[in-house]
């Protein structure tokens, strides 16, 4: 059946797309993930040992000897298993609200809703993050009171060494660094990145905003616990079990109401310790 403008379907699908549009918008670290569909609500997965395999004690992988036999190496997993969980939030506008308000109450309700869900995903993606045991202390707190104390660059080149040590390269060009939006303006502040060039690009100044630092793509988030800055390599780091896609309804109660849900279901999973690395104390 052709449909008319107005018709009940054709509201539903343009606010479908409105919410993912906003929402997609507003999800900061659900891109930097490898995203893996799953149709079980437990899903099993296998952590590779980080370090390089040694031939043991006696049995060098360096100097096999002619006609000895080689060096044995074992590589080890370990099995973990994570449970998703579902994120959602809807909302319930009168007739009399849609289409008397001097406000835009739709478009606000559309707004709000998608960030409900996207901060909700976010949140849990930059905790499991920050579960990995590579950590070290800021040299001093980003705002400290003794200003020469204040060396974020030296943490954050650090942290990039220590990756590299574990054999992840962070200067490819696919590692971020999460920051809260208060350690973001230190790091704006900090004498070193300002005058630094080679550390930032040249908006630092004139528009108060930089994009990288140390070869490092900054994502500014309020999930980000506030004095902790965590670096990830993109799509290696983390995975995203998902099970459902963000997905809207629109209930319309005709000269009634409109109920407008959304929700996504899915669970963040650190698949390898060692591509990430957090520096607390900021």
């Amino acid at each position: 059946m052709a449909d008319t403008v107005g018709e009940l379907d054709l509201r539903e699908e343009q606010i479908d797309r409105i919410v993912r549009n906003f929402a997609l918008k507003e999800f900061k670290l659900l891109p930097i993930c490898t995203t893996v569909a799953t149709s079980g609500w437990s899903n099993t997965y296998y952590q590779e040992t980080d370090s390089d395999l040694t031939g043991g004690t006696g049995s060098a992988v360096a100097g096999v000897p002619r006609l000895a036999n080689f060096p044995y190496g074992q590589v080890s997993w370990t099995e973990t298993t994570e449970k998703i969980l579902k994120y959602g939030m809807e909302s319930v506008i009168s007739w009399e609200d849609q289409h008397t308000s001097t406000i835009d109450v739709m478009a606000r309700t559309l707004l709000r809703i998608a960030r409900a869900v996207a901060s909700a995903v976010d949140t849990a993606i930059i905790t499991e993050l920050n579960t990995t045991t590579n950590t070290t202390g800021a040299v001093a707190t980003w705002d400290n009171a003794v200003i020469a104390d204040r060396d974020p660059v030296q943490d954050i080149l650090a942290a990039i060494s220590a990756m590299q040590i574990d054999n992840w390269d962070p200067l490819k060009g696919n590692c971020v660094i999460v920051l809260h939006p208060t350690n973001h303006k230190e790091l704006l502040m900090n004498q070193s990145v300002r005058n630094a060039g080679q550390f930032y690009t040249s908006k630092v100044t004139s528009e108060g905003m930089i994009n990288t630092i140390c070869g490092l793509r900054i994502i500014i988030t309020t999930a980000q616990t506030e004095n902790t800055v965590t670096l990830a390599i993109e799509k290696d780091a983390m995975t995203w079990y998902e099970a459902a896609a963000l997905t809207t309804h629109t209930i319309v109660d005709p000269g009634v109401k409109t109920t407008i849900r959304a929700f996504q279901v899915g669970v963040p999973v650190l698949i390898n310790n060692n591509a990430a690395y957090k520096i607390t104390g900021c």
